[in-house]
């Protein structure tokens, strides 16, 4: 008689994980749009994106409030953090792998200085600009941003070679400079100190739509372009002389995934403010249970990264509500512990 064949599941096969993380974040979607003050049953939740956004009427009926609720209220914060959080993840990807730097951050190299600067000067300006829907301070923020890591760049060159070492002196150098400008700008501009500092600690705006339908290309445009070089990621790996053997063209390579990095990151900053730990501890997560390989590490960054967001901005509305903690509070108070919990769990199984 024949052996019985058994069916076995690999666990790190790409399409397994993919496929079981997109069907966890649209779980974890669902319950933090059924979640809050008034709730709201998970299937009327799913007819009512349906009607509003296909035009698909799935025979069940809900209430003009409720209706209200989801489609202008919890949809766009909900979507809004995890874009925010798939963002900051797979740019913490791209610096880790292009730094080969465990520690690197999306705020690693100037990011969040500059962007808090140009949003702190946002805030102090007197007017707004009749042409955007979504205010001045996200746009300054996002500007910010990538001026500050072009700076950096431009500051590490070192003939026609940008030494990592270099980069990541000359991005603490700058981020210090530009913090001391921020705290200078606050000193001048006291009667906007409370909104700077609920800025810098984090929060996805319920706003509306117009600035999640900015933001969502930038970042799901910079993971394309970041997912389109991550064999040059595995390859800087290696190291520089070993990747330039490998046919990498290095110093181009290099900038183009920085520019995708600062892009990603300047987007997420744009939408919620200055949120930590997502880019640092959700690809160390990811590296730890799936490899190094870039080609599955990087999508599902993306993916833990907007499940890991949507649920800290869930328990940062609902944990004290009516009142609402800061979303950095959240995301440090959570990673902080994990991250060394993580460490000491790998030990040395960590590979890099």
């Amino acid at each position: 008689m024949p052996a019985r064949a058994q069916f076995r599941v690999n666990w790190k096969h790409p399409a397994f994980v993919l496929s079981a993380l997109g069907v966890l974040l649209l779980s974890t979607l669902i319950l933090a749009m059924s979640l809050g003050t008034v709730g709201i049953e998970p299937a009327q939740i799913v007819a009512i994106i349906f009607k509003r956004a296909f035009g698909f009427d799935l025979g069940l009926t809900w209430s003009a409030a409720a209706e209200s609720i989801i489609w202008q209220i919890r949809l766009p914060r909900v979507l809004g953090a995890a874009i925010v959080g798939a963002g900051l993840a797979s740019a913490g990807v791209v610096f880790q792998g292009l730094l080969r730097n465990p520690m690197a951050d999306p705020y690693l190299l100037g990011t969040s200085g500059g962007a808090a600067l140009a949003a702190t000067i946002a805030f102090a300006i007197p007017f707004t600009l009749g042409f955007i829907t979504f205010g001045l301070v996200p746009l300054a923020a996002f500007c910010g941003a990538l001026v500050a890591v072009l700076i950096v760049y431009r500051l590490a060159r070192v003939g026609m070679y940008t030494p990592i070492t270099t980069l990541l002196l000359a991005g603490f150098a700058v981020s210090s400079m530009l913090g001391a400008f921020m705290s200078a700008m606050m000193l001048l501009t006291r009667g906007t100190l409370e909104r700077i500092v609920l800025w810098t600690l984090g929060g996805v705006s319920a706003s509306g739509w117009g600035m999640l339908l900015t933001v969502t290309p930038l970042i799901l445009l910079g993971t394309a372009l970041a997912f389109m070089f991550s064999n040059d990621l595995n390859a800087f790996l290696l190291g520089e002389e070993q990747a330039a053997a490998l046919g990498v063209n290095v110093e181009r390579k290099k900038f183009v995934l920085l520019c995708i990095g600062a892009l990603m990151t300047g987007a997420a900053v744009a939408l919620s403010g200055l949120v930590g730990f997502v880019g640092l501890i959700v690809p160390h997560f990811a590296r730890i249970v799936l490899g190094p390989n870039h080609r599955l590490l990087l999508p599902a960054s993306f993916l833990c990264g907007a499940i890991f967001l949507t649920l800290a901005d869930m328990t940062a509305r609902l944990a004290l509500a009516p009142q609402e903690i800061p979303l950095g509070v959240i995301t440090a108070l959570v990673g902080a512990p994990f991250f060394i919990w993580l460490l000491r769990r790998a030990k040395s199984k960590y590979t890099f």
